[in-house]
C-alpha cells in the first residue's frame, strides 16, 4: 500500500465512521470518536480490500479504479469499525 491509498482511506473512513454516525445517531460516538474509529477502520479496511482483491493494489494511487476501490474500502471499514466500536460501548454500558 502506497502513501496515497493510505491516506485516501484514512480519509473516507473518517468520512464513512461520520456517515454512519450520522446516519444512526443513537449508535454515534461523537464527532471526534466517529472519526478515530473511521480513521482506524479506514485504514484496515482498505488494507484488507486491497489484500483480498490485488488488482486494486497493482494499479498504484493514481487510476480511477484504485482510487474508487481505495474510497470504498475505506469508508466501507470506517462505518463498519465505528458500529462495532459503539455495540460494545453499548454492551458495556447495559452490563
Amino acid at each position: 500500500m502506497d502513501t496515497m491509498s493510505l491516506i485516501i482511506n484514512l480519509l473516507s473512513g473518517a468520512a464513512g465512521g461520520n456517515a454512519v454516525g450520522a446516519a444512526m445517531p443513537d449508535k454515534s460516538l461523537g464527532t471526534l470518536g466517529n472519526c478515530l474509529a473511521g480513521l482506524v477502520g479506514g485504514g484496515v479496511g482498505g488494507a484488507i480490500l486491497q489484500a483480498l482483491i490485488p488488482a486494486l493494489a497493482q494499479g498504484g494511487g493514481g487510476d480511477l479504479g484504485s482510487i474508487i476501490g481505495n474510497i470504498t474500502g475505506g469508508g466501507v471499514g470506517g462505518g463498519l469499525l465505528m458500529l462495532v466500536i459503539s455495540f460494545i460501548k453499548n454492551a458495556f454500558a447495559k452490563a
